[in-house]
């Protein structure tokens, strides 16, 4: 019978699929006892499950490229250290053999015990690792239950409706014919969601009745965009998916005629859009499809992929690749953004800190490690001989961080011109504005910096004290906020008063939900994931900025998320 439920749109798009469920370990299991001849193939079943888990990891690690290897290759390295842990397989042996309990229960009851442990310690980044503990047994829990096959599996795609979603997951999902995914809980602004949508995978999270309501085999059709699964669906419902997709094919063909396309308003202004990145494939994909440049390439993923800290000439070979691949467009590279939710393997982070996302991260983590620091600059300087480098530097709160680094770069610059590196004479210098205090204190930092870059991610979080990924809190974290809005319009009027450039880097940028707000904000810079940019550059191409901007003051006036968005209808 048709059921319809609701949840938090992530990742847009509509998919039609058969629920593969899988159940968290958090219902009861019965503790029963196993007759004696059953003991050894019970582990045997335990074990050819493991195997499958430590299969399909591998699977993942073989198949990840560029970005996400880099990104997502700490979560398949601790996963795959938690299914190797001899005193986790030897304990859960040792259940079965000596207590004669089922795999199932043994499972249950190493994974109690490993939570408990997670629970106990004050550190709240490990604390918050138990999700590992989760997901890596859910696989082996997935393993030892597989699901009947759906009759209708031939004819759709599958659908996986599970209690949370890994990101290291994502990558491998499309791949196994997975069209879309449903979470009983998290957050559209979480790091799976922020995947989910550079993937194209439809994704609904906070559904908070999917895993009571949706059994193996259910024929589901899953809404991204509006956060609407329906089990079930009837035939009406099977026109509208239809329909949807007949659109949706046509409007990808459609876009993809605007590569390389100006992206000009209708009224003649030109807008940059500009791409981030994380790998060579990303620049290449950018270049490809048009974008003016690079906005935001992420450095701190050549830290986060190994245990050890790359040094000045591994990451001038990176940086150099990155900025010939762009062949003269330009290549703004953020120093190193490690900490808060970003751990890496190399130990530069800080492991112990009560409020990570408060902590020592961002230029504050650089600062405390100068040696760290001025090898960094060095690199991107050595590759700005090879195309325009633009450095940005993150989570800058205050103007004394901004004439540190401003001194570093000088004398870097300095040093390897008597060594004998050709550097380019001239290397743009930005900050990110995401803490609110850089945002209010403008005005000091004056002639010191040659441009802005806004993300909007860590601004929302702080600008309304926020936790992005907390499910419990994740319908405040919008950009939608009356505070949003004006802080925003206020760095971009302050950028075009200096002759500044100032750009949008955080998700905001790359949501076509958002493209005309930012234009009649005041944005001529775009910064956003390459997969989303063509369809920005098409809203752009109809919109006409001139009306779009006569729009603004009834925008501004708005004391409400609703009231914004009845003026964004306005605007078209």
């Amino acid at each position: 019978m048709r059921l319809l439920l609701k949840g938090q749109p992530a990742s847009r798009g509509i998919a039609l699929g058969v629920a593969h469920v899988r159940e968290p370990l958090m219902h009861e299991v019965r503790e029963e006892t196993l007759p004696e001849g059953a003991i050894e193939p019970e582990i045997e079943r335990l074990h050819a499950a493991l195997d499958i888990a430590r299969g399909e990891l591998l699977q993942m690690r073989v198949q990840l490229q560029g970005a996400l290897s880099h990104e997502l290759g700490e979560f398949l390295d601790m996963h795959q250290l938690l299914l190797d842990d001899p005193e986790l397989v030897l304990g859960m042996d040792d259940l079965i053999r000596t207590a004669r309990y089922s795999a199932d229960y043994a499972l249950k009851l190493q994974r109690d015990r490993l939570l408990a442990v997670f629970d106990g310690i004050e550190d709240p980044y490990l604390r918050s690792r138990r999700e590992d503990i989760e997901h890596v047994l859910g696989r082996v829990w997935a393993a030892l239950h597989r699901g009947p096959t759906s009759q209708l599996a031939g004819l759709a795609g599958e659908v996986l409706v599970t209690d949370t979603i890994a990101p290291a997951e994502l990558s491998q999902l499309t791949q196994r014919g997975v069209v879309a995914v449903v979470t009983g809980a998290g957050s559209a602004l979480s790091h799976s969601a922020i995947l989910a949508r550079s993937l194209h995978l439809p994704l609904v999270v906070g559904a908070h009745e999917a895993l009571a309501e949706i059994n193996d085999g259910d024929a589901l059709l899953v809404d991204g965009t509006t956060g609407e699964i329906i089990i079930e669906p009837n035939a009406e419902d099977l026109r509208r998916f239809k329909r949807i997709r007949r659109e949706g094919q046509r409007e990808r063909r459609e876009l993809e005629k605007l590569k390389g396309a100006e992206t000009v308003t209708r009224d003649g202004v030109e807008i940059r859009l500009l791409a981030n990145a994380e790998s060579r494939a990303d620049v290449d994909r950018a270049y490809a499809l048009g974008a003016s440049g690079i906005g935001l390439y992420r450095t701190e993923f050549l830290f986060m992929q190994g245990r050890s800290i790359p040094d000045e000439e591994d990451q001038f070979l990176v940086y150099r690749d990155l900025v010939m691949g762009m062949r003269g467009r330009p290549v703004t590279l953020r120093t190193l953004d490690l900490g808060a939710d970003k751990a890496d393997r190399s130990g530069i982070a800080l492991s112990h800190e009560p409020n990570p996302a408060l902590g020592l991260r961002g230029v504050r983590l650089s600062l405390s490690q100068p040696g760290l620091f001025r090898s960094q600059i060095r690199a991107l300087l050595r590759a700005s001989a090879y195309g325009k480098v633009n450095i940005l530097v993150p989570m800058v709160s205050c103007v004394e961080e901004v004439d540190v680094v401003r001194h570093l770069v000088a004398s870097c610059t300095r040093e390897l011109d008597e060594e004998g590196h050709a550097v380019a004479k001239r290397v743009s210098l930005g900050v990110m504005i995401e803490v609110p205090a850089a945002a209010l204190a403008l005005h000091s930092f004056g002639k010191r910096l040659d441009f802005l870059s806004i993300g909007t991610n860590d601004l929302v979080q702080y600008l309304l004290a926020v936790d992005r990924g907390n499910d419990a809190v994740a319908d405040r974290a919008s950009p939608l906020h009356p505070a949003v809005l004006r802080v925003v319009r206020d760095v971009l009027r302050h950028g075009r008063k200096r002759g500044m450039p100032v750009s949008v880097c955080g998700e905001m940028a790359g949501d076509p939900a958002y493209t005309r707000l930012l234009l009649a904000l005041g944005l001529t810079e775009f910064s956003l994931h390459p997969g989303n940019l063509l369809e920005v550059r098409r809203i752009i191409r109809d919109s006409d900025l001139a009306e779009l901007q006569r729009g603004l003051p009834r925008l501004l006036r708005a004391h409400d998320r609703a009231g914004i968005e009845a003026a964004l209808r306005l605007m078209g």
